[in-house]
């Protein structure tokens, strides 16, 4: 903590912008800086331990808080005693910007990483996007990017169907191609699902030997918020920032899937498509066992029908003598 100690909990609910901005700008006085950049982008710190986590906002974020809040895992990383940079967008910008630019590259130059014995870059689809491109300005970091793209550049990613709002936006400059900022980084967890295709295929385009590719399969695009349903998030972004986190360790703490209706749902309508009745009737079997769901129940119901109209046995009876 620095000298001038550690700012007070801001109260930011029903503010003005004017005085939302009045109070990152006291936040940052106090202990780091509050900077705007350009128009569209502004970054928070706050100065604590020797550890810096750096953190971009996701478009969930950018939208269910409009513009008064705070930069992502604010509450969560100064319960830890680290430190914050804390970049925030004010649209599906992909940190394209660049005064964004320069002031990474300012902080890179001034030293500014050098100061933290450990460097952290965390973020979610954009903002994973944006924490391994800006990796780059802080090189030996730590990188926890989730279902990032690599870029939106047309030209390079010509099957990305999303984001239309961001492909006029220049991935050609500085910090543009994300996989070929993180071969500075010291080590990186990619959390990504394999059947979700266009991530998949972003993800494919991070090789190096320094990525640890964790498979969250069946959880689609939003993994960060379907394991911050299943309460591991915290745990598991908390193993990766101290660096002791395994893959081993990450997927014991998955299996809280099992019970998590998002996954479950995702799970019913695979099967669905699969249209194996009796892999159904299990399944479905399985699930009101333990809860109610009319959806499942439904299933189970069709699932029975089809098998007893195909004369085979329903799972969980007794075959006939």
């Amino acid at each position: 903590m620095t000298a001038r100690g550690a700012p007070s909990n801001p109260d930011l609910s029903g503010h003005s912008r004017d005085d939302w901005r009045r109070e990152l700008i006291r936040i940052g006085d106090e202990s780091g800086f509050f900077r705007e950049l350009g128009g569209q982008h502004t970054a928070l710190h706050v100065r604590a331990g020797d550890t810096l986590v750096v953190t971009f906002e996701n478009l969930d974020h950018v939208f269910e808080h409009g513009g008064n809040r705070l930069p992502w895992g604010f509450d969560f990383i100064r319960s830890h005693g680290w430190s914050i940079l804390g970049l925030m967008a004010h649209d599906w910008t992909w940190y394209r910007d660049v005064a964004v630019h320069d002031f990474f590259d300012t902080l890179r130059d001034e030293g500014f990483f050098e100061q933290f014995s450990r460097v952290v870059f965390y973020g979610a689809s954009m903002g994973g996007y944006a924490a391994a491109a800006f990796s780059a300005a802080a090189p030996g970091a730590t990188v926890i990017t989730i279902s990032p793209q690599a870029t939106l550049d047309k030209t390079q990613v010509p099957w990305e169907t999303r984001y239309s709002k961001a492909w006029d936006r220049d991935f050609s400059d500085r910090y543009g191609f994300a996989p070929a900022s993180l071969r500075a980084a010291d080590s990186v967890y990619l959390l990504f699902d394999p059947h979700a295709e266009l991530d998949a295929n972003h993800a494919a385009l991070f090789d190096d030997p320094n990525i640890m590719r964790l498979h969250c399969r069946m959880m689609g695009h939003r993994i960060a918020s379907a394991m911050q349903g299943m309460e591991i998030l915290k745990p598991v972004i908390e193993s990766a920032i101290d660096g002791s986190l395994t893959a081993d360790d990450f997927y014991r703490a998955l299996r809280r899937r099992r019970r998590y209706t998002r996954y479950l749902k995702e799970m019913l309508a695979r099967l669905d498509q699969r249209g194996n009745p009796w892999l159904m009737s299990l399944f479905c079997q399985h699930y009101l066992a333990s809860r109610k769901g009319p959806l499942f129940r439904q299933h189970l119901n069709v699932a029975n029908a089809q098998l007893a109209q195909q004369g085979r046995r329903i799972p969980g009876t007794e075959s006939s003598s």
